[in-house]
């Protein structure tokens, strides 16, 4: 049985730090309804920067 992207998208998570580096995952959209903003690495930066969902 195929997986149902309607719950789960896939989302990509882009850098603040202005040097475009993206991560890319998925996301509940019943927990999070709203852009997801995590904190994560920035190898580019070479340190731990907010990355918000990008639509």
């Amino acid at each position: 049985m195929a997986k149902s992207t309607d719950t789960r998208p896939v989302i990509k998570l882009r850098s603040t730090a202005g040097t475009g580096f993206t991560y890319v995952t998925t996301k509940n959209r019943r927990n999070d309804p709203d852009r997801l903003v995590l904190r994560k690495y920035d190898p580019v930066a070479r340190k731990h920067v907010e990355f918000r969902e990008e639509r």
